[in-house]
Order: C-alpha cells, then sequence, then structure tokens
C-alpha cells in the first residue's frame, strides 16, 4: 500500500504541474502482452483552465471500453492508479459533488471484473487512510454500485455495507453526531455543548508523527490563532483509544486553550459515530454543528472553509 500512496502523491505533483502520463503501451504497438494504460482525452486548446477542468470532468472517461475485460488482464495498474488519482484531481474543486464519480461507477458496472478493478482503484484513491486524495463523498457511489450490483454474495457484501454506513456519518453539510468527552480531572462535556462560531474537532494520538505537524500547524496559524483568542473557534483535541497512561504523558504537550479530552470507553468508535480508521483526523463544524470539512489532514482548508463564510 505504500507503493500507491507514493503513486497518488506523484500524480498530484504532476497534475499540480500540468503534465500528462507518459504511455505505456500504444494501440499500434504490435507486442500486445506490454501493460497498458488508458489516457484521457485532451481538453480543446482555446478552452480557459476551468473550462478544462469542466470538459474533463464531463469526457475524462469517453475513450476506455468498459466492455473490454482484456483490458484489465494487461493493464499497468501503477499507471491507472495515476490516470484515476488525476481523475480525483479533476473533480477535486467540487469535493462534496459525487455526480461524476456517480456516473463512472455505473459505467464500471457493466460487469464484475470491470466493478472489481476501478473499485479496487476508488479503494486505493478515495478510501485508503493513508491517500492525500480520500473523499468519502466520492466513495460513497463506488460502495453503492457495489451493493446494486447482482454479482456479490450477502458476506461480500459485508464489508461495502458497513463502509458505507461509516461514509454516510457526518457529511459534509448535515448536522454532526453528538459525543461525549472527559478531561483529565474527570468532568466531561458534549460537542453540541461547545458554543461558539466554529468548533475544530482533531483526532489524534500520541506519539503520531502526522499528529504532531498538525498540532504545530494549528498553532502556528495566524488566522486560527486570533479566532482562539477572539472565542470565535474553539479546538476539541480527542484522544480516541484505551491507553490513557500514553495520552496523560502526552497531553501538556497541547495548547492550554484547547480542550484536551479523550473518548472514555471508547464509546465514538464503538457505536460507529465517527469513522477513526485514519487518524490524524480533522473536522470542522459551524455554531449549528453542521460539517464544513470531514476528516481532513489539510489546515490551509480548514482556514480556506471558514474564509469562505466570511
Amino acid at each position: 500500500m505504500r507503493r500507491i500512496v507514493l503513486i497518488l502523491a506523484a500524480a498530484c505533483c504532476l497534475a499540480a504541474c500540468g503534465s500528462r502520463p507518459v504511455r505505456t503501451a500504444d494501440a499500434g504497438t504490435e507486442a500486445a502482452d506490454l501493460p497498458r494504460v488508458y489516457l484521457p482525452p485532451e481538453p480543446p486548446v482555446q478552452l480557459t483552465p476551468e473550462g478544462r477542468r469542466d470538459y474533463l470532468r464531463l469526457h475524462y472517461w469517453d475513450g476506455f471500453d468498459f466492455a473490454d475485460t482484456l483490458f484489465l488482464a494487461r493493464a499497468d495498474t501503477s499507471g491507472m492508479f495515476e490516470t484515476f488519482a488525476r481523475y480525483v484531481m479533476v473533480l477535486s474543486d467540487r469535493p462534496a459533488d459525487p455526480a461524476p464519480m456517480d456516473s463512472l461507477m455505473r459505467r464500471a458496472a457493466v460487469s464484475r471484473p470491470m466493478l472489481d478493478y476501478f473499485s479496487m482503484l476508488a479503494d486505493g484513491v478515495l478510501h485508503d487512510p493513508n491517500s492525500p486524495l480520500r473523499n468519502d463523498e466520492f466513495y460513497i457511489p463506488v460502495l453503492r454500485a457495489q451493493l446494486a450490483a447482482p454479482w456479490y454474495d450477502e458476506y461480500e457484501r459485508i464489508a461495502p455495507e458497513y463502509d458505507l454506513r461509516m461514509a454516510m456519518q457526518n457529511r459534509v453539510g448535515q448536522r454532526a453526531n453528538d459525543f461525549r468527552y472527559t478531561l483529565a480531572s474527570g468532568a466531561g462535556g458534549t460537542l453540541y455543548g461547545l458554543e461558539a462560531e466554529y468548533v475544530l474537532l482533531f483526532v489524534n494520538n500520541p506519539g503520531c508523527p502526522m499528529c504532531r505537524r498538525l498540532r504545530e500547524e494549528i498553532a502556528s496559524s495566524p488566522m486560527l490563532s486570533e479566532m482562539i483568542e477572539r472565542g470565535r473557534l474553539r479546538v476539541l483535541a480527542l484522544y480516541p483509544d484505551e491507553d490513557l497512561a500514553a495520552w496523560r504523558e502526552y497531553r501538556e504537550r497541547m495548547p492550554a486553550a484547547w480542550i484536551n479530552a479523550y473518548d472514555r470507553g471508547c464509546v465514538i468508535r464503538e457505536q460507529g459515530l465517527y469513522d477513526f480508521h485514519a487518524i490524524p483526523a480533522l473536522y470542522l463544524f459551524d455554531r449549528d454543528k453542521r460539517v464544513l470539512v470531514k476528516d481532513s489532514t489539510d489546515v490551509p482548508a480548514i482556514e480556506e472553509a471558514i474564509d469562505r463564510r466570511g
């Protein structure tokens, strides 16, 4: 899986630079056993950057033959992960719009081999906790396509049913699930009991390098620091696991202005209120506890979401 994550990171960098993947084997190549990869169409040159994105949103997979299951046997899967990641990058300016992914998965559902293959790509890009492009809103159509297909038995449906149930929790634009947290003193509170214009939930583990990086990024953000000082933003640092000794040893490293708490009895995980398969995670809620940002590790995205609302 680490190799897949590196591929995704490279795809993100290449997409940001406007580069295209290298063709692994052209259609005219006589050596039919060479690995194959799909290349999307080039948008018309006269389009603006936004127009190019809109064109690819609609036409990215137009040249792919979803009936050609022989392609899968010869596919360069690393290249296909990159191609799929680039597609997700195209859609990323509308992270709460699942329609293009729903359209793709409906086309992929023409056969079980094709649906299995695109589900595998989607799982690595959209669901793996280490993927920089994970997105539940895009992953929901993938799971729904699997559950709507006639080829899976009751045992094969268990995993997508569970994943769909978890992905449907705390969706962007909806009110978040409430939960109770506990402080080191034994006192507690609830998410909905926090009164502020914004609440930033920071799910973390002691000793996690990325958790430390996010803690430092939040603390060093001039925008977020000013909002915390003015009382507009409350930060709830939540430890979701059982080893309280490790949490107590680490808690002094959290900024004093934050609420540093744990989930007593791991109730949140046990009741499936939040999906904590990826830690760290940031959730941003508004005053009414509607989800503005879900399961992110991007502090600038938190700042941008607040800035958009003025």
